[in-house]
């Protein structure tokens, strides 16, 4: 479900986007049409962890609320 939702806000930046104007999806699509994976890796690794960390606060602040 979270990839389809992904592939839908890309979809929708692509097609409302200006010209002259990089937001974060568009970017990461042309990085992997012109080859920099190191680039791309680091940024998929950083947010994962932040949305971890995020999820791990969120469900701590959702215990202590109990």
């Amino acid at each position: 479900m979270t990839f389809i939702l992904s592939i839908d806000d890309f979809v929708i930046t692509f097609f409302v986007s200006g010209p002259g104007s990089t937001t974060l999806p568009l970017y990461i699509y042309s990085m992997m049409r012109h080859g920099s994976p190191m680039v791309i890796n680091s940024l998929t690794t950083v947010f994962i962890i932040v949305t971890f960390i995020l999820i791990f606060f969120g469900q701590k602040i959702m215990e202590a609320n109990k």
